[in-house]
Order: structure tokens, then C-alpha cells, then sequence
């Protein structure tokens, strides 16, 4: 398969500017390079993407610490941050981002259909989604768990959602976790919808992955409580075309370069981490 390879233009320039400066006469400052600091072969993706200066990113757009529009009119948080790393590799600047709204639902059709370049929105990896679309990643390791009213004492566990009412997203891996659990779920289009039927009484918790519900508690404070311990694993990847391995491995390549080098670290601290603790990221998958 193609590889990114990383070209030494930086390190060339950077030579030669010093080259410059040393033999020159007054010590005159030399002009930066406008030269790209990575190369890719005709063709892939990646070659397009940089050549075109601009990238289409899907994104959540009502999940808080991850992907939420913010004041600014423009979405925020962990995955949004992951974004911009990728695109950064690619050397397209944060602003020549185009930022799609992608609900549990349309993410594998807006893929497939070329509406975006890649999603990177609390999407969990799993064999049949991998049947459509390919994943980078893991980049974060999330699990399911349990949103009740503040003053619910009687739902502790994913035991005490059998046979109740409880809120999910179509299309979502913790939809699909409830109805095998036995739960009767009701199934709106984004995860800030099943908050009014919880505040009513209409279902009884909201349940999805523990970061999400975290990040709703928060930004709704003293109305929730994430309760019970997390009851699955949920990997976090990053979709792409189903058959661009190319694509795939250097986002995967991406982001083993920003857990080395802190850029990792310093996203996560920055959005979700001022109301979770940072944890290492998993290993990625190279399947």
C-alpha cells in the first residue's frame, strides 16, 4: 500500500536560509519557505486534498466537549480538535475547514457519498459499520452508560433500563445496545432531543456513550447524573471511504505523530479534559 513520505523540505530550507544568512553581506533576513512540509504520490487523497487547500470534515454539531457550535457559529471540542490536526498533516489551515453536521444516522451515507472527506464525531468503530466505511484510529476508548434526573435514586445499573423507556439515537450503537438489553427505546435524530422526554417523564434515562452524557450533565448543570458504571467499550475512529487504505493509514499515521508529540494531550485538555481526566489513547488498528 502507499505510504506517506515525509519529505525534508523544512529541514532543507531551513539549511539553506542559514547557508544564506551566513554568506550574505549585512545579515539581511531570508524569506521563509512556502514549500509544504509533506509530500504525497499523485492520486491519493491525501495529494488531492493538499493540491485543493481545503477539506470537508463531518462533525457533530450538539455534543458537548466534543463537537458542539459553540458562540462563534462554529463547532468545538475534542473531535473538532482532531479535525484540525489531520488537516494541519495535510497543510490546510483550520480556516479553510468546511464543517458538515453528521447525526448517528447520516454518517456512513455522507461517506459514501462523498458529502465529506472524513467524520470524526463520537463514532464508534464496529464490524458492520467496517462493511461500508473504513476506520482510523481508535483515538479514544468510550463506553455506554447511564443519564437519569438528578434526583433519580432508583436506576443505578443497565439492569434497571429492562423493560423501561429510555432515549437513544437512530442509527447508534447505544440504540442498538438497549434493545438487546430489553430497554423500550425511543429513538430521536441527536442526543440534546432525548433531553426534554427525560425532564418530562417520558422516558426514565438517556443512554449513550459516558463522554456524551458527561458533557450534557455539564452543560445542564444540576439537572443530570451519569449513573452506574460504563456497560460496553466503544471505540472512537475515524471514518473514510471504504476502500482508501491509503487515507486511512495516514490519519493513523497523524495520530501517532499527536500522541508522541503532546498535540494529543493538549486537545483533549483543552475541550473534554476540563471536565474528564485525560487517559492514554489506544492503540490504533492498522486492519
Amino acid at each position: 500500500m502507499t505510504r506517506m513520505r515525509i519529505a525534508l523540505v523544512a529541514a532543507a530550507a531551513a539549511a539553506s536560509l542559514a547557508l544564506a544568512g551566513c554568506a550574505g553581506d549585512g545579515g539581511g533576513e531570508a524569506e521563509e519557505s512556502a514549500e509544504p512540509a509533506a509530500s504525497f504520490e499523485a492520486g491519493t487523497t491525501m495529494a488531492e486534498l493538499q493540491e485543493a487547500g481545503e477539506i470537508t470534515i463531518g462533525t457533530k454539531f450538539d455534543q458537548p466537549l466534543f463537537g458542539l457550535v459553540g458562540p462563534s457559529g462554529e463547532p468545538e471540542g475534542f473531535d473538532v480538535e482532531i479535525g484540525k490536526i489531520i488537516a494541519s498533516e495535510l497543510g490546510i489551515d483550520e480556516g479553510n475547514i468546511t464543517w458538515t453536521e453528521t447525526v448517528s444516522a447520516n454518517r456512513e451515507p455522507f461517506i459514501e457519498g462523498g458529502q465529506v472527506d472524513l467524520v470524526v464525531a463520537t463514532y464508534t468503530i464496529n464490524d458492520e459499520r467496517k462493511k461500508v466505511i473504513s476506520f482510523a484510529g481508535p483515538y479514544y476508548m468510550a463506553g455506554q452508560s447511564i443519564l437519569v434526573l438528578a434526583d433519580n435514586e432508583d436506576i443505578t445499573s443497565e439492569d434497571d433500563l429492562v423493560g423501561q423507556p429510555v432515549c437513544s439515537v437512530t442509527g447508534s450503537t447505544p440504540a442498538a445496545n438497549l434493545k438487546e438489553l430489553g430497554a423500550e427505546v425511543l429513538e430521536t435524530d441527536t442526543y440534546s432531543n432525548c433531553l426534554e422526554p427525560l425532564r418530562s417523564g417520558k422516558v426514565v434515562a438517556v443512554s449513550t456513550d459516558n463522554v456524551i452524557l458527561a458533557g450534557l450533565a455539564a452543560q445542564n448543570e444540576g439537572e443530570f447524573k451519569v449513573v452506574g458504571e460504563p456497560f460496553t467499550e466503544e471505540p472512537y475512529g475515524i471514518g473514510v471511504q471504504l476502500d482508501d487504505t491509503d487515507f486511512r493509514m495516514f490519519i493513523n499515521d497523524v495520530l501517532e505523530k499527536a500522541y508522541e508529540d503532546g498535540r494529543y494531550e493538549e486537545a483533549w485538555n483543552s475541550t473534554a479534559g476540563t471536565v474528564l481526566p485525560f487517559v492514554e489513547p489506544p492503540a490504533v488498528d492498522r486492519y
